[in-house]
């Protein structure tokens, strides 16, 4: 076991504990340095508390870094799909509006059965619009319980600076 898994009191196998410190000096992870027993002072402790959690935020932060840049991608990648989809979806409407105008055209002339399809998909595009017009209408962007949060959080903290 290493010296960084004894003195945290985990229990590591041989290639855990080294891939750990392996990692741990490729972020800058602060060497261990003498343990309680080696006579240091309270305040050197203290002092390297306090470095310590500062290099354990910034790895943490470092970490969430990496993380979201991953998820970024993996969003990006579907996002792509999306937009094909759409681009295909597209020409799948236009393809069905044509079929249905040459369909009509059997029945009528080619004009009308252009202008009956066309209609027939300006009132479908209208009837979409005037739906999300109202249910955006109904959409309420203030964020309701962050507000009653925050706002709790103040009269907490204001309670106690006036005790």
């Amino acid at each position: 076991m290493s010296s960084s898994a004894s003195t945290s009191g985990e229990h590591r196998t041989a290639d855990q504990s080294g891939s750990r410190r392996a990692a741990d000096q490729s972020v800058g992870a602060p060497d261990p340095g003498p343990g309680p027993d080696s006579g240091a002072t309270i305040a050197d402790l203290i002092s390297r508390l306090g470095d310590d959690v500062t290099t354990l935020f910034r790895q943490e932060v470092e970490l969430a870094k990496v993380e979201l840049k991953q998820e970024g991608v993996r969003v990006a990648r579907a996002g792509a799909m999306f937009g094909a989809a759409a681009v295909l979806g597209l020409v799948t409407v236009l393809l069905l509006a044509w079929t249905i105008a040459w369909g009509l055209a059997e029945v009528m002339p080619i004009w009308a059965a252009f202008l009956v399809t066309t209609l027939l998909f300006g009132a479908i595009a209208a009837g979409l619009a005037m739906t999300g017009k109202k249910r955006m209408e109904q959409v309420d962007l203030t964020p309701h319980q962050t507000m009653e949060s925050l706002q709790q959080d103040k009269q907490v903290l204001s309670d106690r600076t006036n005790s």
